[in-house]
């Protein structure tokens, strides 16, 4: 066998076994994914009627509570960053991280200083390979992120919104995240989660009832404020907690999607290498057979000589 045959026999090898591979983490993600959907099915409604409530608080009664009401002049702002732990998952870390730049990018402008909290490894790397500053991060879970995961990321930003910007708070809340549109489609997306955009909401409550939707009416007791105290904090856990489950769901189909194209790349090689390896075999077939031609006709010529 000649060199050149070896070294594509050898390619070969080593390209099936990178398929095999990328097929069973393209398998995997498949199966993650689909659990990742249900739970952001089951979450969505909760914070979608969660917020609801909270705005029906804050719209339905005269109370001015620091996490509702508009800052006149706000001068600091605190971003949360989800990305993911682990890569091989095509641009999806890229895109949100990009996300977020052009978000930090447009609150500077606007004058405010900008705490960045951070959920998984890659925004974790970034930020610190660039030397960047981070107030917290969390790590490890956002493969299958938990309840108790939000509440443990909420609380520390609730209490930088609750605090006085003097002594370190905030006056704002940003989130940027991944929404999970279909499995061919995540799109990277900031949301402002506080204050609470009040008329974002109530545009939003006054299209569900052009839609033909009756909405609840509440009773706040034992007053709007107290209602409001113990809701917001439910209101930022299970925001933060279905962007966690979004970000989770994106994450595993942007996966599924890089796997199967490394799969579908390392089929196309394996075929264009065995396409070489046979043309390599048959040159060297070719070029035996012109030796064994060219060995008998000199035989045969020098035994008509000899007569």
């Amino acid at each position: 066998m000649g060199a050149k045959l070896r070294v594509y026999k050898r390619r070969i090898r080593s390209v099936t076994a990178t398929k095999k591979i990328t097929r069973a983490m393209e398998m995997i993600a498949a199966s993650r994914v689909v659990k990742a959907q249900r739970k952001v099915a089951a979450s969505t409604p909760y914070a979608s009627e969660l917020t609801r409530a909270v705005t029906a608080v804050a719209t339905g009664s005269n109370t001015q509570h620091p996490l509702t009401t508009e800052v006149e002049n706000p001068t600091r702002a605190a971003l949360l960053l989800i990305t993911s732990d682990r890569g091989l998952a095509g641009g999806y870390s890229a895109n949100v991280i990009k996300a977020s730049e052009q978000l930090t990018e447009r609150l500077k402008a606007e004058g405010k200083e900008v705490d960045v909290y951070i959920v998984g490894r890659k925004g974790v790397s970034y930020y610190s390979f660039r030397e960047r500053k981070i107030v917290e991060s969390w790590t490890g879970f956002t493969d299958s992120p938990a309840y108790a995961d939000a509440k443990m990321i909420a609380a520390p930003l609730i209490e930088a919104v609750q605090k006085d910007t003097a002594d370190g708070g905030v006056d704002e809340l940003h989130i940027v995240t991944t929404e999970f549109v279909s499995m061919m489609t995540q799109t990277a997306l900031d949301d402002r989660l506080l204050p609470l955009s009040l008329d974002k909401a109530a545009a939003e409550s006054e299209e569900s009832a052009k839609g033909g939707e009756i909405l609840p009416l509440f009773d706040f007791e034992p007053s709007a404020e107290d209602v409001l105290d113990a809701l917001l904090p439910r209101y930022v856990e299970s925001r933060i907690y279905n962007a966690l489950l979004q970000a989770a769901a994106s994450k595993h189909a942007a996966t599924r999607r890089a796997m199967k194209s490394a799969t579908d790349n390392a089929e196309e090689l394996i075929k264009s290498l065995s396409r070489l390896a046979n043309e390599a075999r048959q040159a060297e077939i070719t070029q035996e057979i012109s030796e064994i031609v060219g060995g008998a006709s000199a035989l045969a010529d020098a035994t008509a000589g000899s007569d």
